[in-house]
């Protein structure tokens, strides 16, 4: 499919950008190759072919949720630059 030099410049109208008119014929050009190339795709034998998301099969790779120890909080706030009651203190993000 090729594009017309109108289709590139409403495309850019759309997109907000402004282009000179070197840009407009290499764009043409280079629009018009790429949907070329999916029309290529488009035309592929896709009969019978189940639809998919991912190539290969995919798994959860997560490991289960399950209830551990942890650090006691003095151990943790050990760390901390600053603390106070028990909890992190930090600088004030919005004033």
């Amino acid at each position: 499919m090729a594009l017309t030099t109108d289709d590139v410049l409403h495309i850019a109208r759309l997109a907000r950008i402004s282009l000179t008119d070197s840009e407009v014929g290499r764009l043409t050009q280079q629009l018009s190759d790429i949907l070329g190339h999916f029309a290529a795709l488009a035309a592929a034998p896709t009969d019978g072919v189940e639809p998919t998301a991912h190539p290969l099969p995919l798994s959860n790779v997560m490991r289960a949720d399950e209830v551990a120890p942890s650090l006691p909080r003095t151990a943790v706030l050990a760390n901390a630059p600053r603390h106070e009651d028990g909890l992190f203190r930090v600088r004030a993000v919005l004033e």
